[in-house]
Order: structure tokens, then sequence, then C-alpha cells
């Protein structure tokens, strides 16, 4: 294969279909748990930009997380609800206590990750996507929600990170 081959901009968007195909695999997951909730010992963490056309965050959220905000699916959520046809999830979590429902449209997703499998995705912001983050922005930490009724928990994620090449 010559070096022009290798640097040639593609006419065909193999990238954005490769994500609507991954996306299509979050959805599979988050309607079996909105079916038949979580088997086992699994969970997602779901990664979205709360500034995404669509997205609807309580006030108090989007002043916590005004670009991105991750958000954890295992024992405390209600309400879990997938509209194919406008392209989103509805889903109903508790964040200090506080009642609050988020409606995320799956363009806007930018992770997901189910820890108990060690499987996660990550997916390129779409087009549509509103302004860049500043590029000094400091990653946003994750909001899990907190319930009363559930003891904390704490996640190492530390499998989840990539490990350097060894020489």
């Amino acid at each position: 294969m010559s070096d022009d081959a290798q640097t040639a901009e593609s006419l065909i968007p193999y990238e954005r279909w490769t994500d609507d195909a991954l996306r299509e695999v979050v959805i599979r997951a988050i309607e079996l748990a909105a079916s038949s909730g979580l088997p086992g010992e699994h969970h997602y963490y779901i990664t979205f930009r709360t500034d995404h056309p669509g997205t609807r965050v309580p006030g108090h959220l989007k002043a916590r997380y005004p670009q991105e905000m991750t958000v954890v699916l295992q024992h405390q959520y209600e309400g879990l609800a997938v509209d194919r046809a406008g392209g989103s999830f509805t889903v109903r979590l508790h964040f200090g206590g506080v009642p609050s429902t988020l409606v995320i449209p799956f363009v806007a997703l930018t992770g997901f990750a189910d820890p108990a499998v060690r499987f996660g995705l990550r997916f390129q912001p779409t087009q549509d996507a509103v302004a860049e983050e500043p590029a000094e922005a400091e990653p946003e930490q994750p909001a899990i929600p907190a319930t009363p009724e559930a003891p904390a928990q704490v996640v190492s994620l530390d499998a989840f990170r990539r490990r350097p090449a060894r020489d």
C-alpha cells in the first residue's frame, strides 16, 4: 500500500458509521435495563454532553456540569425508557437526595462502560454539537447519583485506563 493511500481522506463516512453501530450496542443495553433491569453485577457508566442540543438536564446539574457529565445506572434509577424514534432515552436519578429527570440524546453520548465485564466505548462528538471546549478545560468529575438508602461504594477506574506501552 502506498503512502498516498494511507493518508488519503475517505469520501465514505466509515467513522460515523462505526459510531452509529456502536451506539446501537448502547441503545440495546439501555433497552435491556429498561425492560428487565440490570442482570447480575452489570452497571453502566454513561458519559454525555450536557450542552448538546436536545439534552435536558435540571438547572442545578447543568450549572455544575456545563459541558459533560457521567451518570451511573446501577441500583437506584427509575423511569428508564428508550425513545428510538426521538433518538434519546429518559431516566430519573437522585442527586443528593433530589430526584432529577434527564433526557439524553444518543448522539450526545461520549462514553459508555460496564465495569462488571470491563466493557467500554468512546464516541466522537457529532457535528451538530455545540461550541468546542476550551483547550485547557479540566476534566469533569463523574456525577454519581447519591441515595440515602444505598451504602456508599468506591469504584476504582484504574482497570479502564490505558496502560503505557512497554519497550
